[in-house]
């Protein structure tokens, strides 16, 4: 890998088609399969700008949401082999697009050296010799794809019979990706999905070749060891193979937030570099059997690479990162939502997020999946939800379905986000509560759920002007809180100069190192829920919330121990390092302190 950073997923719509900005410079990016109407619409947009032939599948089509998903992966791929090659062939010439290729890349490239020797020779044979020697090092960027296995709802005909098990989302979404030409990764998030995990027995590309070689490959993304080590080891008895764990922040990132009960990232990725080779080990064995079963002989096996992403804002931190926890490379998501040439962001919504405050940023109970979700107060979805409120009709029309799950007023499963739903629960609210406080409280958990289906998609629609007549233009956007300090749009250029140290991005104001930015979010997210649970505080609630306590305070005593490497290779300040853990402590030890005399109860 000659980039050490990647971008991963960005919402739905953000990064659908920012392979085809990045790619051909080397760089791998995440785009998201769970939305077939959108990888539907961009195929016939980018189908139509390079004036290729397009064909509509419709969704009710036979496997109509697999094969929208198979078209439009095929389509990028053969668009970023196009991009690659032309680039590829162009001639070293001044203001040549080539010369960004080697430029982009970080400094103690080998590659990168290689170019620049070349740039001091004299024309003639010899640079032409070392130049056709670096075209044929280029390789473009991965074109990876997401799949939150939660996000697995069932399908049905329009007679509302069941399409069956092999047509749920992400069993459909996953057969899209198998059976599309990419030669790439397909990242699972959101957890455990056994019936998925099963399902991709099916992919023939997810096993090793003659030589070894998957033609797809299998990355995890997971916030914490133990999580990792379940899913691992249930795909690799299955035969087939994780090449990547990507560790992310449960909290420090964009997106869904899938917090861990107070383990932290330094610790987490601790356990992973003390642990890796152990690791590889039981996971190579039970993956040789399985494979043995299904009559395949591994010649060798196959790499297994750890990253790391959530909340990383430095050059020095990306660094660290890299060097001590000796990783594989890292992912920078939110920052390159203000980066127009990589991503899908509206003009408002990017005029909106370069002007933020920090408390804009903000963890909420917005989405349908019943999972934290980092959100924007800014963004005009919330501006639409609050103006429903105020119509006197609060949700949203349904019209995708991806995250209708719910089946308490109705025998098909409903969006907790929809119209629908919020009508019948606030109206069995009103029948139930006669408490204006607690009604107050409840009416507001109902009607805070957001559309993230037309939500997520609505930038990248306002940004390459798709959007369809009365079609809702409102954005849901949900950026990690990290992106507040960055101020303004930034080129390709010089986002990727600031991850490798070239030129530094000046933060709004002052930025605490990562891993005390993410440690202050667990502590606010603790004293959140503690809160919101004082009242009904029993014997479990209570262990659960010393174990998180526990955990934070190890990560704090890690954190500490940690300074003098920090030192090392970082241009921290170690005293206001050690004033923010110790700020943190007194914060933690305060608001915990009501569980000493509530543990003795029974």
């Amino acid at each position: 890998m000659n980039h050490t950073f990647h971008i991963p997923v960005l919402g739905l719509g953000y990064s659908i088609d920012t392979p085809l900005k990045v790619a051909k410079y080397g760089i791998s990016s995440v785009l998201s399969i769970v939305d077939d109407e959108l990888t539907e619409r961009m195929r016939k947009f980018h189908s139509e700008a390079n004036k290729l032939d397009y064909v509509l599948i419709k969704k009710e089509e036979q496997d109509g949401r697999a094969r929208r998903v198979t078209a439009y992966l095929d389509l990028i791929g053969k668009l970023v082999d196009q991009q690659f090659e032309a680039l590829r062939a162009e001639p070293f010439d001044e203001g040549a697009t080539i010369h960004t290729y080697f430029e982009l890349l970080p400094e103690n490239s080998v590659l990168k050296g290689e170019y620049l020797e070349m740039l001091q020779l004299e024309e003639g044979p010899v640079k032409a010799s070392l130049q056709d020697n670096l075209r044929q090092q280029m390789k473009a960027g991965n074109i990876d794809v997401n799949i939150m296995s939660k996000v697995d709802k069932a399908n049905y005909t329009v007679n509302q019979e069941s399409l069956g098990n092999d047509y749920t989302d992400a069993l459909a979404a996953m057969r899209g990706f198998g059976n599309s030409s990419l030669s790439s990764a397909v990242v699972i998030s959101a957890g455990l999905n056994p019936r998925l995990y099963t399902y991709m027995e099916n992919c023939t590309d997810f096993y090793p070749d003659a030589n070894g070689k998957a033609k797809k490959k299998i990355i995890l993304k997971v916030s914490d060891f133990r999580s990792a080590l379940i899913q691992a080891k249930m795909l690799a008895k299955k035969g087939l193979w994780v090449t990547e764990f990507r560790v992310e922040s449960g909290l420090n990132c964009g997106g869904h937030a899938f917090a861990t009960e107070g383990l932290l990232l330094g610790p987490i990725l601790q356990e992973f570099k003390q642990k890796r080779n152990e690791l590889r080990e039981e996971l190579s064995g039970i993956y040789q059997a399985a494979l043995l079963t299904k009559g395949i002989s591994l010649v060798e096996t196959p790499a297994l690479k750890f990253t790391a992403q959530g909340g990383i804002g430095t050059a020095g931190e990306n660094e660290f990162l890299l060097n001590y926890y000796q990783l594989d490379a890292t992912g920078w998501g939110s920052p390159f939502l203000l980066v127009p040439e990589a991503t899908n962001v509206d003009a408002q919504t990017l005029e909106a997020l370069a002007n933020a405050a920090q408390d804009d940023f903000y963890v909420s109970n917005s989405s349908p999946l019943g999972v934290l979700f980092n959100n924007f107060k800014n963004s005009t979805i919330e501006e639409q939800r609050l103006q429903r409120i105020e119509k006197g009709r609060p949700g949203s029309p349904c019209t995708k379905k991806f995250l209708s799950t719910n089946t308490e007023f109705t025998e098909l499963p409903i969006c907790t986000a929809s119209r629908e739903y919020q009508r019948l629960k606030i109206k069995q609210l009103e029948a139930t509560e006669p408490d204006p406080a607690l009604f107050a409280e409840k009416f507001e958990a109902i009607t805070e759920k957001i559309c993230l289906c037309e939500g997520l998609c609505a930038s990248s629609y306002l940004k390459n002007d798709l959007l369809k007549p009365r079609e809702n233009k409102a954005v849901s956007i949900c950026p990690g809180p990290n992106l507040a300090y960055f101020s303004k749009q930034y080129t390709l250029k010089e986002m990727i100069g600031h991850i490798y140290g070239r030129e530094t991005i000046t933060f709004k104001f002052n930025r605490p190192n990562l891993f005390i930015n993410e440690l202050h979010l667990y502590v606010d997210y603790l004293k959140k829920d503690l809160t919101a649970q004082l009242h009904d505080l029993n014997a479990k609630k209570t262990k659960y919330f010393e174990k998180f306590r526990a955990e934070l305070f190890k990560g704090i005593d890690y954190y500490r121990e940690l300074i003098p490497e920090l030192k090392l290779q970082t241009d921290i300040a170690t005293q206001e390092l050690h004033q923010q853990l110790q700020k943190a402590e007194e914060k933690l030890k305060l608001i915990t302190q009501v569980l000493d005399p509530v543990s003795v109860q029974g």
